[in-house]
């Protein structure tokens, strides 16, 4: 409830949008249909009353229409989502597969070059910024090499994913690398592990199954809020890479001043990350049965 209250809230403290319709703005709308919109959209209500008949509404799925296109705002949205969410969940794979495994060689092999060149892409990986790392490969393999398309998307063409998911994972990889490498570090020093090994533990079983496995918790907390945050979170990278995903469309109904848009896109990035959070609680109890939802 405080979520809603906080993005409806957020959407509100824009300028007036209905200086949208105005009849020189060039909707074609005059001053009186200016008001009668302004009725529509209950802004002629005080907040707390406006608050509650859009979360009403909301609740039925009805999120009102765009100011600008003039469609509904789940249509508008509804496009949006799969774009998202194919970037997203590249970007997540990408990002665990080249982290994860990182980090367990990183802590398996520590005081080594492995483990000196692990630290290494963690820190410069989490340091360097997303629209800084994402210009400077559209330049390198966009326009000096020319061996990738620089920007926007052609249905599943994978070509069009290559930086995109590439800018969003190196970041995130550097942190899971990170997290599970301080996680096994922890369990690798642990007398059950130093017994397995003590009893002939073939060292593969003692790595992935019974050290991984009691390390995952916390990269699977990173985990589930990288993916959430790839899906939610990707505005820079879908700006400069011309994305038609919901962050770039975030940001046009923010220069349109499209407060339903906008509120539509932040009640979904709220709500995906709730329920991202939800499902992780159950997966710790899965991992570690030691841990019991109160």
């Amino acid at each position: 409830m405080a979520a809603t209250f906080f993005v409806f809230g957020v959407s509100r403290t824009a300028t007036d949008p209905l200086d949208l319709y105005v009849q020189e703005s060039g909707y074609g709308i005059t001053e009186e249909g200016r008001q009668a919109i302004g009725k529509e959209l209950n802004l002629d209500r005080s907040a707390p009353v406006a608050y509650v008949l859009w979360l009403g509404r909301a609740l039925q799925g009805d999120l009102g229409k765009s100011m600008k296109g003039k469609r509904p705002v789940v249509d508008v949205i509804s496009e949006k989502i799969p774009n998202s969410l194919q970037l997203g969940v590249v970007s997540w794979i990408l990002a665990t597969v080249i982290g994860v495994p990182m980090g367990v060689l990183s802590a398996v092999k520590r005081g080594t070059i492995w483990d000196y060149f692990g630290r290494g892409f963690a820190l410069f990986g989490q340091a360097i910024p997303n629209f800084w790392f994402a210009i400077i490969s559209i330049l390198i393999f966009a326009v000096w090499l020319g061996w990738l398309p620089s920007a926007s998307k052609e249905g599943l063409d994978p070509s069009y994913f290559v930086l995109p998911a590439i800018t969003l994972g190196s970041a995130s990889a550097a942190g899971y690398l990170r997290i599970t490498r301080s996680a096994m570090l922890e369990i690798l020093d642990m007398d059950f592990i130093v017994m397995a090994r003590a009893k002939g533990v073939d060292a593969r079983q003692v790595i992935w199954k019974h050290a991984l496995r009691n390390a995952l918790i916390p990269p699977l907390t990173v985990s589930a809020l990288m993916l959430t945050g790839f899906i939610t979170g990707t505005v820079l990278v879908e700006v400069v890479f011309a994305w038609p995903g919901l962050g770039r469309l975030a940001v046009n109904s923010v220069t349109d001043n499209d407060f339903p848009v906008l509120t539509g896109v932040m009640l979904l990035f709220t709500v995906v990350y709730v329920v991202v959070n939800f499902i992780t609680d159950i997966l710790y109890v899965v991992i570690d049965p030691r841990i019991r939802i109160t």
